[in-house]
């Protein structure tokens, strides 16, 4: 039963974590094209709040249950090939989400130098790690 409870706070700060990794980028995008003070600080602040509020504590935890979760079914999943994708694609996950720190501080230190079309691509990169991850846990080819 205790595995259920896992598992399901594990879905529930996955949930949040792409909420904010969906987000974030897109910030970005509007950021990139802002032009007037105001709204430039007012992206700072959202920026901020979103990555250190919602968007670094729910990856914390996704990571917490994950690897809970992970434990509790090691000898299941231990010689899983799709299993091993999928952490592959995780560890791809939490590289983009510090690298989105990266941008933020950039943004924050009035540095940024990429464009609004690089913020649009950018923006892309976690639904496709989504897609690849739902469909290796979904169908474990």
């Amino acid at each position: 039963m205790m595995i259920l409870w896992v598992k399901a706070f594990h879905i529930v700060f996955v949930v949040t974590w792409f909420a904010a990794l969906f987000y974030l980028p897109r910030l970005f995008v509007y950021h990139a094209t802002a032009t007037d003070g105001p709204g430039i600080e007012r992206f700072k602040v959202m920026e901020r709040k979103l990555y250190r509020g919602i968007m670094t504590p729910s990856a914390a935890l996704t990571a917490v249950f994950g690897v809970w979760n992970l434990v509790l079914t090691w000898d299941a999943y231990a010689a899983a090939g799709w299993m091993w994708a999928k952490l592959a694609a995780v560890l791809a996950l939490y590289a983009y989400h510090g690298y989105c720190g990266r941008l933020l501080r950039a943004f924050a230190n009035d540095a940024n130098t990429h464009g609004e079309r690089f913020y649009r691509w950018f923006n892309e990169a976690p639904a496709v790690l989504l897609v690849a991850i739902v469909i290796l846990v979904v169908l474990k080819p």
